[in-house]
This record gives structure tokens, sequence and C-alpha cells, in this order.
């Protein structure tokens, strides 16, 4: 693989060997967690260690840093490929990728100052602005050579409901909600925090289970580096609604001939 292929699948290769099997374990432990509280209620004991509660917390830190960080990462990849890697687009965009790289950094210190923060405004303030900076850079736009204005990151708005994006950038959204609302699910005797936060997480095991399979499916339209000229003969000739049939390129004739 050339070193544009290796960026395209670094995303899908972290998400496989960490971060899923993250989800995993949170899952497990929140399971237990919930089953311990139950029969304590009931019984008054319970066989379910106790260690299970921070280890749930601890783990759920981890893949709410884990999610939006996969999720810049993802995000860094097709912009880096199309404003730094291609030189005519660079010209029109270097300014543009300057206060995209801003935006990066403004996001992950949002994010690190998200877990210093103790007062509700100020988890309030910094979750805001880390939602707000994965937002800004997934709808940006780059100026091509035609002029026009394209997406960095390709959405799939065509089938925003089957979006490897859209799924990808509300689960990161309601991570670091998760994330923020921690220490009110602790201190919040109705309870009413920790059903919220049961119901949104359910929905971002959802999100993550359709991760899975849209990033799968992402991966099998991606080309390698050297089967991209051929994919877009295909798309040329219409082939998706029409047999066809694409030829390599003819060799060129040897020196001399």
């Amino acid at each position: 693989m050339s070193a544009a292929d290796f960026a395209t699948v670094l995303h899908p290769a972290i998400a496989v060997f960490f971060v899923f099997p993250l989800i995993g374990m949170v899952v497990n432990f929140a399971w237990q967690t919930r089953q311990r509280r139950l029969q304590a209620a009931q019984d008054g004991k319970s066989k379910i260690p106790p260690i299970v509660g921070p280890e749930h917390l601890k783990l759920g830190k981890w893949l709410s840093a884990s999610v939006v960080g996969i999720t810049l990462l993802g995000m860094a990849q097709p912009i880096v490929k199309k404003l730094v890697f291609d030189a005519q687009n660079w010209s029109a965009n270097s300014t543009r990728f300057f206060i995209i790289v801003a935006f990066f950094i403004a996001t992950i210190a949002s994010l690190v100052l998200l877990y210093q923060a103790r007062t509700p405004l100020w988890r309030g303030i910094f979750a805001t602005l880390c939602g707000m900076g994965l937002i800004i850079i997934g709808f940006q736009k780059f100026q091509a050579g035609d002029g026009n204005l394209y997406p960095l990151i390709f959405r799939r708005d065509f089938e925003w409901q089957v979006s490897h994006f859209y799924y990808g950038v509300t689960a990161a959204l309601l991570m670091i909600f998760s994330l923020a609302i921690v220490q009110d699910i602790y201190q919040d005797r109705s309870h009413r925090w920790r059903i919220v936060h049961t119901v949104l997480n359910c929905v971002a095991l959802l999100l993550f289970i359709g991760q899975g399979m849209t990033g799968a499916r992402d991966l099998l339209e991606i080309p390698l580096s050297w089967q991209s000229p051929y994919i877009q003969q295909l798309y040329q000739q219409n082939c998706q609604a029409q047999p066809c049939t694409v030829q390599p390129a003819a060799p060129a004739p040897p020196p001399g001939s």
C-alpha cells in the first residue's frame, strides 16, 4: 500500500482494534453496574463486586475521548489528502487549511478542559465548544480547480439516514454530552440524569453498530490508489447502470521504436 492508502485504513483500523473492544467493555460494566444496583435495592446485597461501577466510569471516560479522537482522525485524512497532497487545491485553500487546523486544536483543547471542569457552567461551555468544533470541521468545504466549493469530507447527503459521517458525529456528540453530565448523575438523587444517560447511550450503541456496518460498506467503495483510475472509468461510463468494459491503458512503446 502507498502512504495515502495506509492513511485511509488508519481510521478504521484503530476503530477495530481499540474503540470497538472498548465499547464492549463499557457496555459489559454498564450492565453489571445496573444489575448490582437493582439487586442491592431488592435484597440489600449483591454478588456483583462494587468495583464494576468505578471501572464503568473510568472506561466510559476513555471511550468518550476515543470516539471524539477517532472522529477527528477520520475527518483529518480527507482534509490532508485534498488540501495538502493536491498542489492545485493547496494554492487555492492554504489559508482555509490553517483555519481548519486551528479548529482541530480548539476542539481537542475543549475536550481536555472538559475533563478538568468541575462546575456545571464550565462543563456546559467546554462540551458545547467541543461539539461545535466537530460540526464546523465536518461541514468545511474547499475550492476546486473549477472555482466551485465542494465538501472536504464525504457525508453521503443523498442517503443521510445511512451515512457513516452522520452516525459518527452524532455518536461523538452523545459521548461529549455523557462526559459533561457525569457529575450530575452521581449528585442527582432523583435519578433523572441517570435515566437520560442510559437512554442516550443506548442510542449511541445503536449508532456504533451502524458505524460498523456503514464503515465496512464505505471501505468497499474506496479503491486503493492504483485502482482509482479504473474505478473512475467505471463511473464515467455509467457502469453501475449498463454493461461496460474497462481496459487498462496501452503500454508505452519502447524507446526508439
